[in-house]
C-alpha cells in the first residue's frame, strides 16, 4: 500500500488551512482522498525554485506547481528586491504574457502584486513576444519586467521570466539578490494582492511601431529585397505571439509574398495541432512543410509560443524540404551578416559576434576568416545580453546566438528575437538568391570555405524527485570517470565549469576556466570533436551536445561527407553511454 511522506502531507495541510483560495483547496484535498501520493509529493516535495531565469514548472496546487500563489511569491521578492534597490525612487516595471493557458491570469495577478507595491506597471494589454518586452523595458526606462511564458514545453506548462533594467535576464550578482528575496517569502500572507489601478497603464501598438520601425532600420540588403519581393515565405506562429509581429515585420522589410499557415495562426494554449509548440520538433512544421510543399515556396518559418525561437525549413538540390538545425541556421546568419557588412563597407574593426560554449564552432572560424572579434558565453542567452550591455557604446554587437533556435542581430533587445531573427533570415535568402543561390547551397558553400561541422543534440527526460537525483548521479559520474575516448579518438581535455577547471589529459596541466560557473562538462578530442553535458535549467532534462567536423572537398562531396560525419556522431555517443 503506498504511503504519504508527513512532511509532504504536512506542507499541503499548511495550504489547506493557510489563506488560500478555494478552488485551489478542493484540488489538494481531492489529491489526498484519491491517495494520488505521487502527485502530491512532485507538487509539494519542494518550492518551486527561482532560479536565475525565474519559474517554469506544471501548472497545478503546491508550492512545486505554477499558480496564483507561486508567482505571487515571485513578484513580492521582485518587489522587495526593486525596493531595496532603488530606494526613494518611482519604480517601473513592463509585463506581457504569451498565448499559454492561464499566461493572461498570471499576467494580471503579478500586475496586481506589482502595484500594490506601488511600483508603476506597463502593461501589455494583449499577447506579445518576449522579445518586444524586452525593448519596451529598455525603451520605458523600467528597472525591471516580467515575461508570462514557458516558451516551447508542452501545454501543461506555465513560467515566469524576470528581466533588469538593461532588458536583459538577471545576471550575478543581482540574481541572486533577486533569488534570496523570492526565498525570503515564508507565507502566502506576505504577499500583497490588493491591485492599486492608477499604477497600472495599459500599453500595445504605439510600443509595436516603434519596435518595428526600429527593426527595419537594421536592415542591410534592401536593393536585393527589392529585386526578390516575390520570394515565396511560408509562416506559422505554431499557436503563439508571433503572429502579432513577425508578418508585419517581413511586410516592412518588403516582403510581399508571406503565405500564413492559417490552422496555426490563431493563439491557442492548447496547441491543438501539435504534439509540442517546438520549431526544433519537425512533428510542429508538419502543416507549414506541407503548405510550402504545395506552393513551392523558397523558405518556410515557424516561431514558438513567446516568439524568442525560430525554426527554418528550405530546399535541398533534391528540391525536398528540409529542416536547418539551430547550428547551422545560427552559422548562416552570422555568415550572412558578416559578408553584407563587409560588401556594404560598414566593417570598421569594432564589431563582434557571441555564441554560447555548446554552439557551433564554425561561427568561430568564420569570424576568424573575417577579422571580426567573437566571444563564447555559457549557455543561456543571458549572457551574451549581459556582454552586449557591458560592451554597449565601446563596440557593435552585430549578431549572435544559440543552437536551440535562440538568434538576435543588432542592439534593440537583450534576448534572442524570433521577430528580428526571422525578418533577417528572409533577408538572407533574398541574398542569396539574388546571386544565384538557394540557403542550401549558400550552406554548402560554407561548408566547403571553413569546413563541415555537424551536432546532435541528445536530451534525456528524468522527472520529478527521483529524477533530478539521477541527473546528478549522472554528472557527478562523468566527473569522476570522465571517458578515455569517444568515436576512436583521445580526449585530450575535460572542461569542468562548475569548478572553474580546465584539464589537458595527457599532461595533466590544469588552467582555470574564464566563464562564470555552471553545471556544465566538455570532453574535447584529439581530433576536435566535442561533447558537452548539461542539465537543463527550465525542464526535467539533462542534454548532450555533440559536435564533430571534418572537410568537404567540393559540394559533390556533400551527401558522402554528412553521412561519414553521421556515422562519427553515433559513434561519439555509443562511447558516452547515452
Amino acid at each position: 500500500m503506498q504511503t504519504i511522506d508527513p512532511i509532504i502531507l504536512q506542507k499541503a495541510n499548511t495550504w489547506l488551512n493557510g489563506n488560500y483560495d478555494a478552488d485551489i483547496k478542493k484540488e489538494i484535498q481531492k489529491l489526498i482522498d484519491s491517495q494520488s501520493y505521487t502527485e502530491l509529493t512532485d507538487s509539494f516535495y519542494r518550492d518551486l525554485e527561482f532560479g536565475t531565469g525565474g519559474l517554469r514548472g506544471t501548472m497545478g496546487p503546491g508550492s512545486n506547481r505554477i499558480n496564483k500563489y507561486t508567482i505571487g511569491a515571485a513578484t513580492q521578492g521582485l518587489c522587495n528586491h526593486l525596493k531595496k534597490t532603488y530606494p526613494g525612487q518611482k519604480v517601473k516595471v513592463a509585463i506581457a504574457h504569451d498565448s499559454r493557458n492561464n499566461s493572461d491570469l498570471f499576467a494580471r495577478i503579478t500586475a496586481e502584486v506589482f502595484s500594490a507595491n506601488d511600483i508603476y506597471v506597463y502593461f501589455f494589454k494583449e499577447l506579445r513576444p518576449t522579445p518586444e518586452l524586452s525593448f519596451a523595458i529598455r525603451h520605458l526606462g523600467c528597472k525591471s519586467g516580467v515575461m508570462l511564458t514557458a516558451s516551447h514545453n508542452p501545454k501543461e506548462y506555465n513560467g515566469y521570466k524576470a528581466y533588469g533594467a538593461d532588458g536583459g535576464q538577471f545576471v550575478s550578482p543581482e540574481d541572486k539578490a533577486v533569488m534570496d528575496e523570492v526565498a525570503a517569502i515564508a507565507s502566502v500572507d506576505d504577499i500583497n494582492f490588493n491591485r492599486v489601478e492608477s499604477n497600472i497603464e495599459l500599453i500595445g501598438e504605439e510600443i509595436d511601431k516603434l519596435y518595428l520601425d526600429k527593426i527595419t532600420a537594421l536592415s542591410v540588403s534592401k536593393d536585393a529585397i527589392k529585386r526578390q519581393k516575390d520570394l515565396k515565405i511560408v509562416y506559422s506562429p505554431i499557436h503563439g505571439t508571433g503572429i502579432t509581429l513577425v508578418p508585419q515585420a517581413l511586410k516592412q522589410f518588403g516582403f510581399e509574398n508571406v503565405i500564413l499557415v492559417d490552422e496555426q495562426s490563431k493563439p491557442d494554449g492548447n496547441f491543438p495541432t501539435v504534439v509540442y509548440p517546438n520549431p526544433e520538433e519537425k512533428e510542429a512544421l508538419t502543416l507549414a512543410l506541407k503548405k510550402a510543399s504545395e506552393l513551392d515556396a523558397d523558405l518556410v518559418l515557424a516561431t514558438d509560443p513567446d516568439a524568442d525561437r525560430v525554426g527554418i525549413a528550405v530546399k535541398n538540390t533534391e528540391n525536398e524540404f528540409i529542416l536547418l538545425n539551430g547550428n547551422q541556421t545560427g552559422a548562416m546568419l552570422i555568415n550572412y551578416l558578416l559578408t553584407a557588412w563587409q560588401e556594404s563597407g560598414k566593417l570598421t574593426g569594432k564589431e563582434y559576434i557571441v555564441k554560447t560554449i555548446v554552439t557551433t564552432n564554425l561561427i568561430e572560424e568564420i569570424a576568424k576568416a573575417k577579422n571580426v572579434k567573437f566571444y563564447n558565453t555559457l549557455t543561456g542567452f543571458k549572457y551574451i545580453g549581459e556582454l552586449m550591455t557591458q560592451f554597449e557604446g565601446k563596440q557593435t554587437f552585430i549578431g549572435g546566438g544559440e543552437e536551440s533556435y535562440g538568434y538576435l542581430i543588432g542592439e534593440l533587445v537583450r534576448d534572442k528575437d524570433a521577430v528580428i531573427s526571422s525578418a533577417f533570415i528572409a533577408e538572407m535568402t533574398a541574398f542569396y538568391k539574388d546571386k544565384g543561390s538557394s540557403l542550401f547551397e549558400a550552406l554548402i558553400d560554407t561548408y566547403v570555405q571553413y569546413g563541415f561541422y555537424k551536432e546532435k543534440l541528445i536530451s534525456l527526460t528524468k522527472k520529478g524527485k527521483t529524477g533530478a537525483e539521477e541527473i546528478k548521479e549522472m554528472m557527478e559520474k562523468f566527473r569522476t570517470n570522465p571517458p578515455v575516448s569517444l568515436g576512436g579518438s583521445k580526449v585530450i581535455t575535460l572542461k569542468d565549469y562548475e569548478k572553474g577547471i580546465e584539464t589537458d589529459l595527457v599532461s595533466n596541466k590544469t588552467t582555470p576556466l574564464a566563464l562564470p560557473k555552471s553545471d556544465v562538462l566538455q570532453f574535447i578530442t584529439a581530433d576536435g570533436s566535442i561533447v558537452s553535458a548539461r542539465p537543463s535549467g527550465t525542464e526535467p532534462k539533462i542534454k548532450f551536445y555533440c559536435s564533430v567536423n571534418g572537410k568537404l572537398a567540393n559540394k559533390e562531396a556533400y551527401y558522402e561527407t554528412d553521412k561519414k560525419l553521421d556515422l562519427k556522431v553515433a559513434s561519439v555517443m555509443q562511447d558516452l553511454g547515452v
